[in-house]
């Protein structure tokens, strides 16, 4: 059976391996949604995705941010960050697993992790946005309590498509 861990990142080299994910991320959004690639370029830009992984070991760390990386016996397969949204709320992004590894579980144990995180860094509530074809995602994160969230404005060009969720720590 295959062991998977999940590491806090705080190396260079962790950062290096999240870094290679989150693009391979923005890759699978594209094929996903090849009608939606401006918007996705746009979006990234907006959010500062370059800079965001360049200052990786900085942007998403304690005390208001964390970013995991999961391992497949021992081969780095997944990626999760958390960042302040605002009034002890936080914000869930960047999942991505690699093809290789899904149905393993690596995604939930990820998600475990990060509200565990999240509870620790003193958070009540998680937010998180998943275009809405991103069926495998919302699946998992209705199964674990997250529900619709109508209260979050729509600041992003193509919000029309994302689906925004929410749930108490």
């Amino acid at each position: 059976m295959a062991e998977t861990t999940v590491e806090t990142v705080r190396t260079e080299a962790q950062a290096e391996e999240v870094r290679a994910m989150a693009w391979e991320f923005v890759g699978w959004l594209k094929e996903r949604y090849p009608e939606m690639h401006e918007v996705i370029d746009e979006y990234l830009e907006n959010q500062d995705f370059v800079g965001m992984l360049r200052d990786l070991l900085q942007a998403f760390a304690p005390p208001e941010g964390e970013c995991l990386l999961a391992r497949l016996d021992g081969a780095p397969v997944g990626i999760l960050m958390l960042k302040a949204y605002g009034d002890g709320v936080c914000e869930m992004n960047r999942m991505y697993v690699r093809p290789a590894a899904r149905g393993h579980g690596v995604a939930r144990l990820l998600c475990d992790r990060l509200m565990e995180r999240a509870r620790e860094l003193g958070y009540q509530e998680m937010v998180l946005s998943a275009l809405d074809r991103h069926h495998e995602a919302l699946a998992l994160y209705r199964s674990m309590g997250f529900v619709d969230d109508e209260r979050r404005p729509d600041t992003e060009s193509g919000a029309d498509r994302e689906v925004l969720l929410r749930r108490k720590l």
